[in-house]
């Protein structure tokens, strides 16, 4: 499922270091200069999942593929970007597109890294970044107002279902409140989908620190964490602490120099397995396995998926001719240690339409065309 996660934040504050950890690669540029970054990098990273690591130790298949995320490095962000300040026009055009927002907040100090506000405060970085999220859907949602109360005042039903979430959506964010706080059913956003607002996207907030804060004991004594984090609390958001420089300088060392690297600071984990692991649940993103002695294999769907739609992930034939699926779940494997002993155990099942695929599930879906 080709669903994209945003990387945002203000200039100079480690975007595009950390996308380039991400990625393992070294084409989105980073210097210590704003709007370095002008065209978005977009890139597709593989989701860390020991669960695909345990199947195929089981299944030893010829080859094994991990399900992926895609991130987009896109241009800072300033004060007045709503109004074409900076790279605004074009950061808001490209962010528009995504599914997710990652917003990268500067919680280290360094004399030797320019600061585009001249200190470093995390909130009020939060806060520059969200009031021009808002002021831009604002514009957007002012500018379909006339043209949907014209339809709605022509009798046009769905105009004014429409007109009177639009009212909803105004007064929000003209009392500075993000959309994504806003409560209103599926079928009311589905009237806006078009606008595709911004500020209504699901947001996991990174806090960049220093090489010797990037431990998460050493990072909740960083005053600047600590506000993001409560911050991120207050909101119903998650956030990631991570050192954008440790993780760049992890790229390229083979497993076990990755690993004393980390232990030597303390760090039980790249900061990064963190960070795509809670952009994946962010994203409401599950994943199905299938195994066999050909191909192990992790696939993404959307939580709520019924089985025939799971299996439209893989191909739309097997969606279109869906007859069943034989299923059982990753725990049930792990416990016995072959799908063979999973079937004697009576735990192997065959679901029909109805079933709602479960984060875990290990399928092989039945199909005619």
């Amino acid at each position: 499922m080709a669903l994209e996660c945003g990387i945002v934040g203000l200039p100079n504050v480690g975007k595009s270091t950390l996308f380039n950890a991400l990625t393992s690669a070294e084409n989105a540029q980073a210097a210590n200069y704003p709007f370095c970054t002008i065209d978005p990098n977009v890139g597709t990273v593989e989701v860390p999942d020991e669960r695909l690591d345990k199947i195929t130790e089981f299944v030893q298949p010829k080859k094994t593929i991990p399900t992926t995320v895609s991130f987009v490095d896109i241009a800072g962000l300033v004060a007045g970007a709503s109004k074409g300040e900076g790279l605004g026009n074009q950061f808001l055009g490209h962010i528009k597109n995504c599914d997710a927002i990652a917003q990268v907040v500067r919680c280290f100090e360094d004399d030797d890294i320019t600061h585009v506000s001249g200190s470093v405060d995390s909130l009020r970085d939060i806060e520059i970044i969200e009031t021009e999220l808002m002021l831009a859907d604002l514009a957007t949602v002012e500018s379909n107002f006339k043209k949907t109360d014209k339809l709605a005042r022509s009798g046009d039903g769905v105009a004014k279902k429409k007109l009177a979430f639009l009212e909803q959506v105004k007064k929000s964010l003209e009392d500075g409140v993000a959309l994504r706080k806003l409560k209103a059913s599926p079928e009311e956003w589905e009237l806006v989908r078009d606008l595709h607002l911004i500020s209504s996207k699901p947001t996991i907030y990174v806090g960049n620190l220093k090489e010797e804060e990037a431990s998460l004991e050493a990072a909740e004594k960083n005053p600047h964490y600590i506000k993001l984090k409560k911050y991120a609390q207050a909101n119903g958001a998650e956030v990631v602490a991570v050192s954008a420089k440790i993780e760049s300088e992890l790229v390229g060392l083979e497993k076990e120099e990755k690993e004393a690297f980390l232990s030597e600071l303390n760090i039980k984990e790249p900061g990064l397995n963190r960070l795509i692991r809670s952009t994946y649940s962010l994203l409401g993103l599950r994943t199905f396995f299938t195994a066999g002695k050909e191909e192990v294999r992790a696939w993404t769907f959307k939580e709520g998926m019924r089985a025939p739609q799971t299996a439209g992930v893989i191909h739309g034939d097997f969606e279109r001719g869906f007859i069943c699926a034989e299923t059982f779940h990753y725990e049930d494997l792990l416990k016995h240690g072959s799908e063979q002993k999973v079937k004697d155990s009576g735990l192997l099942r065959t679901e029909g339409k109805e079933y709602v695929a479960k984060d875990g599930d290990i399928f092989h879906f039945r199909f005619n065309v």
